[in-house]
């Protein structure tokens, strides 16, 4: 058994050399010591664990947080005929009885958990009788309350070391800034590790903010040409149909992923692009962590992220092959308001989230100093309708009280219905003449929701039941008749989400234990909003070096290749006369559009269309019908 990792490193995956400190890190975990290591996305932080595992006898246990990055990990271990297991959801208990077996007598290298298995005590047990031979925690920066993909259950990874004493833990994250690093330390206990920060910089990439108003026309400019390989980020899953369908309408190879679909769904999406099959992926952010393909040459925001970790994380997924790559952020100036509604309206305030448990407590009828360890059935879209609520407020506040341990919520809540008219518009108004009972609903149905023909659209039942005036029951029957007759498309899960008291019912004094944390948390994504922002409206300084300051680097020089750069080296080359005579030399004798001009003329797009402005108000162009620019 080979137990040399430069030799496992070459067997395996064919590289002779190491990258950055990954030598340095297996050293210390194959010495015996813990290690957190911030590494850069693409930085090769798998091989930091999977190469000390082989080298030493037993099995290697790896929290981490999703499970297509639990899936890819294992299929491409097991394609290098390592044997490995992954324990996600909705696998039935037997069977998860029998691959910890496996797991104990079969041999096996690795075992990849989500944290939520940590809870389960058939999972502790039969880990505390494996031969473990190294604790891993991926993603570490999940644990931290305040970094930006804060998962309660990532907490449940302290008792590692109870279940394994003794054996090195290696935490892991390629995004992580000064509090978070000094929370995961003190909550995985890791004053001693040993402490890697690799630089953050990636000289391939190309950070780029292209402001836009027409966005899918932008798109499919930055795809046109060669195939491009690329990622493009949405933030919600039905822009992320809409554009996917818009991309294949204009003969670009596209597919869409988001967080509702199935997983036999995301894992075809996933082997259609990883194969190549597709070359666009547009996606929410649900997608592409630990998934290595290295070729993407492209990854766009179509719109502003929560936080600059995200954005880095999600940038990250471009260029892993080392070849230049481009990260674009398209935006405008109604973005701005979009990002600071959708993020900071639905936080609630200490206030708010009494006023929130109190009603829930009455909801229920629990009295005060009652409801310890009581659970109910919450109908959740009639809790908010009784009390007026933003369903994603309350929903964040109940989040909240979670995570403190108020209440408990169902891991199993889910409520999605969606639909989608697959008949055309005749067929469907001739079907209703036959069945006038319920055109009022399929009528209020095709008022509420736009595109239902052409997407799946994911509905309220709740709230079409109250615009109508009937009960759910009947909304749901009915959509049932609609499948029946083909005239929909329907997939409908009505599960209540399952609430469980913690505590005797405290009201106010109950929210006090920790509004402060309250406040710093709502302050904090205060504070990610306001530096996304001074990130995009930033045209002085170079990108790059705005990120990596951020995560407590101090570049010593500029990029050179972000658009910062670029327009500040054609700057100090043209002025604004140069620009002008060069458009009017174009545009002498034939018209073009702006987009034509900026693409042959070797100048920054907002210096470009600064001049173009200008000249049109001092009468020396002038634009004609096909909306092109042309000399007066």
């Amino acid at each position: 058994m080979l137990t040399d990792p430069k030799e496992l490193l070459e067997k395996y995956w064919g590289y002779t050399t190491f990258r950055g400190s990954q030598e340095k890190i297996i050293a210390a975990v194959l010495n015996g010591r813990d290690v957190l290591a911030l590494l850069p996305t693409g930085g090769g932080k798998s091989l930091c664990f999977q190469l000390p595992a082989l080298a030493l006898d037993g099995i290697c246990i790896v929290v981490s947080p999703l499970v297509a990055l639990i899936k890819n990990q294992v299929d491409s271990l097991n394609q290098k005929g390592i044997k490995a297991i992954g324990l996600t959801g909705g696998i039935p208990f037997d069977e998860v009885n029998n691959l910890l077996d496996n797991c104990l007598f079969g041999n096996y290298k690795f075992l990849y958990i989500s944290p939520e298995r940590l809870q389960q005590e058939i999972v502790a047990s039969r880990i505390q009788q494996m031969n473990v031979n190294l604790l891993v925690v991926d993603e570490t920066h999940c644990i931290s309350q305040w970094g930006h993909d804060f998962r309660p259950a990532y907490l449940e990874c302290s008792k590692l070391k109870e279940l394994v004493p003794n054996k090195p833990i290696i935490a892991l994250t390629a995004t992580a800034t000064d509090q978070v690093v000094k929370d995961v330390k003190s909550i995985l206990k890791l004053e001693n590790a040993f402490f890697v920060k690799d630089s953050f910089y990636r000289n391939n990439l190309s950070y780029k903010v292209i402001w836009d108003e027409n966005k899918k026309q932008r798109i499919k400019e930055l795809f046109k040409g060669d195939s491009k390989c690329g990622i493009i980020y949405v933030r919600n899953r039905k822009s992320s149909i809409e554009i996917a369908n818009y991309l294949n309408r204009n003969k670009f190879s596209a597919t869409f992923y988001h967080g509702g679909l199935s997983k036999k769904e995301k894992n075809k999406k996933l082997e259609s692009w990883l194969e190549d099959d597709v070359t666009i992926m547009v996606a929410t952010n649900a997608f592409g962590m630990g998934i290595d393909k290295p070729d993407v040459k492209l990854v766009i925001h179509y719109q502003i992220p929560d936080c600059i970790e995200n954005y880095f994380q999600e940038a990250g997924r471009a260029g892993r092959d080392g070849n230049p790559a481009e990260v674009i952020l398209i935006t405008n100036k109604t973005d701005e308001q979009i990002v600071k509604k959708q993020f900071l309206s639905v936080l609630p305030d200490v206030a708010k989230l009494k006023v929130i448990y109190r009603k829930l407590s009455n909801f229920f009828q629990i009295s005060y100093g009652e409801g310890h360890n009581t659970k109910h059935q919450l109908h959740f879209n009639e809790f908010c309708s009784r009390y007026s609520f933003n369903p994603l407020l309350a929903y964040n506040a109940l989040k909240i009280l979670d995570q403190n341990s108020v209440i408990t919520l169902s891991e199993t809540f889910n409520i999605k219905t969606t639909i989608r008219f697959i008949t055309s518009k005749e067929q469907l108004l001739h079907y209703l003449e036959k069945n006038d009972s319920i055109a009022l609903i399929v009528q209020t149905i095709l008022r509420t929701y736009g595109g239902i023909f052409e997407f799946d659209t994911k509905i309220n039942t709740f709230l079409l039941a109250k615009k109508t005036g009937q009960k759910e029951e009947l909304i749901i029957s009915i959509l049932k008749q609609l499948e029946k007759a083909e005239m929909i498309t329907y997939t409908g899960k009505h599960s209540d989400m399952e609430i469980t008291f913690l505590i005797p019912r405290e009201d106010d004094l109950t929210i006090n234990r920790f509004a402060n944390k309250i406040v710093e948390r709502n302050n904090t994504k205060k504070e990610h909003i306001k530096k996304m922002l001074h990130f995009i409206n930033n045209n002085t300084q170079c990108r790059s070096r705005q990120l990596l300051q951020y995560f407590g680097e101090d570049p010593k020089e500029d990029c050179g290749i972000c658009d910062v750069c670029v327009t500040n080296q054609k700057k100090s080359n043209t002025d604004f006369k140069t620009i002008a005579k060069d458009i009017l030399q174009r545009i002498d004798s034939k018209s073009y559009s702006s987009r034509i001009i900026i693409e042959l003329l070797p100048y920054a797009e907002k210096d470009i269309l600064f001049t173009l402005q200008q000249l049109l108000e001092h009468g020396y162009i002038q634009i004609n019908s096909k909306n092109e620019y042309e000399t007066t």
